[in-house]
């Protein structure tokens, strides 16, 4: 295994430098093995997972925040083992094998080596494997922060919830879907048809073909209203939720624009029961730890679309953009 002394100075990396271009964009590089610093480790890839914001980020929809210089070795979700510590880290050593979401400005997934905050790195048992630990950061943490923003909860205390998740065969839909499942709520899901058996066998009470009247309605076939829905698609207005929410039913935008941004400011200010709540992720070890701790005891899984080598890191970027994945896309990282 490697240890700090046996570091190599360069490694291999995928980076783009400038915004747009897509899969064409990204070169593929040598460049410094980066330090790890206070509070830091420093951490041998094994497994990095591409989510649509690493690509939105390229494209250009994030600035002038990111990326915040150029060039820039993206995607944030990664798996691996530590082989160097910072100044200030206490609890993890050289040799563990972690989990952990890097720094969204910084990014670096996509490389051999990447520097991660000693804050989100958490500990991967042996019974998960890298590919399935990197997919949790920002998929399975915005899952678990939209449902506890309906009302879920995790301790056997949840209310029986009536939630909706849309494209519920996405990345944090299938997170979500499980998630909603261990928090004891009645789940209605859309998907596309060929993905209706799979979102049925993790726990959906009802699944719905979002091509077909009944699907595009949204429409509980049960007739339930949604105390919460886990919105992650696009192209559906509040308007379109309203009538099917309870009383003080929440629409969770998991990809607010900003007519969802300006409308949930109106519920605000309006003290409407009804509310468009836009979710933006906010990290953290206790929820990275739990969602790992679901991951080993079987009670949570990463559904996993299509591993890459770091090599063909392009046609991973191309899969996310194409937008037709089921769960999670992930680069593996040879030694």
């Amino acid at each position: 295994m490697a240890t700090p002394a046996t570091t190599p100075a360069t490694m291999r990396a995928v980076q783009y430098d400038a915004c747009g271009g897509g899969a064409v964009g990204l070169k593929h590089v040598e460049v410094p093995v980066p330090s790890a610093k206070k509070n830091e480790v420093l951490l041998k890839l094994q497994a990095a997972t591409i989510n649509p914001v690493d690509w939105k980020i390229q494209k250009g929809d994030m600035r002038p925040l990111l990326p915040r210089r150029l060039p820039f070795i993206p995607v944030t979700d990664v798996a691996g083992v530590v082989v160097d510590v910072g100044p200030g880290v206490k609890g993890l050593t050289a040799g563990d094998q972690v989990v952990a979401m890097l720094n969204s400005f910084n990014g670096g997934g996509l490389a051999e080596y990447a520097v991660a905050s000693a804050n989100l790195t958490v500990k991967r048992p042996a019974e998960v494997s890298a590919a399935e630990g990197a997919g949790l950061p920002i998929a399975a943490g915005t899952a678990l922060q939209a449902l506890r923003s309906i009302g879920a909860k995790f301790d056997g205390t949840s209310k029986p919830l009536n939630v909706l998740v849309t494209a519920a065969s996405g990345g944090v839909g299938l997170y979500a879907v499980q998630l909603a499942k261990l928090a004891n709520l009645h789940v209605t899901a859309t998907c596309g048809a060929r993905n209706m058996d799979l979102v049925k066998s993790l726990g959906a009470d009802e699944v719905m073909d979002y091509r077909t009247p009944e699907g595009a309605s949204l429409q509980s076939p049960s007739g339930r209203k949604y105390d919460g829905v886990v919105h992650c698609t696009i192209g559906v207005s509040w308007s379109s939720f309203q009538p099917l929410l309870s009383d003080a039913g929440r629409v969770i935008d998991i990809t607010p624009n900003f007519s969802a941004i300006l409308t949930s400011a109106l519920h605000r200010v309006t003290f409407s029961k009804k509310r468009l709540v836009p979710l933006l992720l906010s990290p953290n070890k206790a929820d990275l730890e739990f969602l790992v701790g679901l991951l080993k005891e079987g009670k949570l899984k990463t559904v996993i679309d299509s591993k890459f080598p770091l090599s063909d890191a392009g046609k991973a970027w191309q899969s996310s953009i194409d937008g037709h994945a089921t769960g999670k896309i992930a680069v593996e990282i040879e030694s």
